[in-house]
């Protein structure tokens, strides 16, 4: 299968649909895509409605780019603005376009060796899966989401960005609700699923740890027949799932506590002083030292993760190994530390923040900034409940006890932080990332260390672009 053609018929049979207008010329599922500026020669332009904007209106740029057919709710407007392509017409763009998805993934089992690893949890996800990708790699053609492509329109992305001789397909899963996960695995059936840990990520949508717990679970429900679970020891909630699992899928479990019940686990952790940490891997009678190159002892949890969900996947131990000694950080926004021109360090986790997240964050602020002036600017984490301020004013806590000198509470939600650092540190507020941007333009000063941290929608993430944009800053 070099290249899945289908004609206008087909498409709308695969997305659910009708044929409004056909076209001559063959149609390609893969790379089908919902931003008009990437619909590739012979593609399929997904229209999306949303919330401020009509995708069709970007049709005629979707047209110039190659597009030989367009899915959208509205045909009659799709045939005013253009004359050249396929319209097919469905109820809903969304739910059509993982229509487009699983379809595209049956054909490509169908033709060739596939095995598909999704990865979940509280905190961690990305990593892990930028670990899984880097593994499978080394052992066969792969394709895995760029940064966190995880949602209903993310992870169907990333299935029709795979070319046919794809051997590993590394999915990221993420949830705000109930059946948001049993959604995704409908799209893409599971022949490993690795659970991370179940936290405090999105408690507004779920409104319990209990019901994230049974959100995350849905992942294993998503094994096909054979399918491996690789659940974290450590996360009783988490290993609870193993209860799920039927006589037909098999288990695999992970500690970074070295719990001797897990198949693998680390033993000697330590954390040098640039806060990355070292360990031995026991399994079975195999045992090495793995020298992590991210930031953060929380990462050991997450390399566990990414080599048993790599030898579950059949993929050899020692490339899993190797691959994972010295990794760095794939993503942005996550974990990146860098030293300014005048010796100053920012630490860039500023992707998202749930209290897990922070936590580990304002550990290696604590490490990082031995001897120096810390500072921690703390974006809100969102999505967290009536419980958020609460949850805000632990952050604080916890920064107190991170021996954090200055504080930015960045955003309305965030602001009961500082109810809890401002008698052992400098506590300032600003409204949004614009402001704040003010508070720090001449920080931080040379030998100060700089924590910048908050949920994707506060915007501190662009703190951070700012700070080291025009700065020749370097790897720590």
């Amino acid at each position: 299968m070099a290249t899945m053609t289908l004609d206008a018929t087909a498409l709308a049979n695969a997305v659910g649909g009708q044929v409004r207008r056909s076209a001559n010329e063959p149609i390609t599922l893969q790379d089908a895509t919902t931003d008009s500026r990437e619909v590739p020669a012979g593609g399929v332009f997904f229209a999306r409605i949303g919330e401020q904007q009509d995708g069709l209106d970007y049709l005629p740029q979707a047209v110039s780019a190659g597009a030989a057919a367009v899915v959208t709710q509205n045909a009659a407007k799709a045939l005013e603005l253009s004359a050249e392509v396929a319209v097919i017409e469905v109820s809903d763009v969304t739910t059509a376009y993982g229509k487009a998805a699983a379809y595209y993934l049956r054909q490509l089992r169908s033709h060739g060796e596939l095995t598909v690893i999704g990865v979940t949890g509280s905190a961690g996800k990305t990593t892990t899966k930028d670990l899984l990708a880097r593994i499978c790699s080394a052992a066969g053609p792969t394709t895995a989401p760029i940064g966190s492509f995880n949602n209903e329109v993310g992870l169907p992305r990333t299935v029709l960005s795979a070319p046919a001789h794809t051997r590993y397909l590394v999915l990221e899963m993420g949830a705000s609700g109930i059946g948001h996960i049993k959604y995704l695995t409908s799209i893409a059936p599971l022949d490993v699923a690795v659970e991370l840990l179940v936290g405090r990520a999105h408690l507004g949508g779920f409104g319990s740890q209990e019901a994230v717990a049974q959100a995350k679970s849905e992942l294993l429900d998503g094994l096909v027949e054979g399918g491996v679970a690789v659940l974290n020891e450590d996360d009783r909630r988490v290993r609870a799932m193993a209860e799920r699992l039927g006589p037909d899928k098999k288990l695999l479990t992970f500690s970074a506590a070295g719990n001797r019940q897990a198949d693998f686990r680390a033993t000697a952790v330590k954390v040098d002083e640039a806060d990355r940490a070292g360990f031995t891997l026991e399994h079975a009678q195999f045992t090495t030292a793995i020298q992590l190159g991210l930031v953060g002892a929380h990462h050991v949890s997450n390399a566990l993760g990414a080599i048993a969900g790599a030898v579950a996947a059949g993929v050899d131990l020692q490339t899993a190994v190797h691959q994972c000694d010295r990794a760095t950080a794939a993503s942005p926004h996550r974990m990146d530390v860098r030293q300014l021109s005048n010796g100053a360090i920012v630490i860039d986790d500023a992707y998202n923040a749930n209290p897990d997240s922070m936590k580990a964050a304002l550990k290696a602020l604590e490490k990082l900034g031995k001897g120096r002036r810390k500072i921690a600017v703390l974006g809100e984490m969102l999505e967290l409940g009536p419980g958020s301020a609460d949850i805000h004013r632990e952050v604080g806590k916890l920064a107190a006890l991170a021996g954090v000198d200055c504080v930015i509470a960045v955003g309305e939600g965030a602001k009961p932080l500082l109810d809890t650092v401002c008698e052992r540190a400098e506590a300032m507020y600003a409204p949004s990332y614009s402001e704040a941007a003010s508070l720090i333009k001449d920080a931080p000063k040379s030998g100060d260390a700089i924590l910048i941290k908050g949920s994707n929608g506060s915007g501190v993430w662009r703190l951070a672009d700012q700070l080291l944009k025009g700065d020749r800053a370097c790897s720590h």
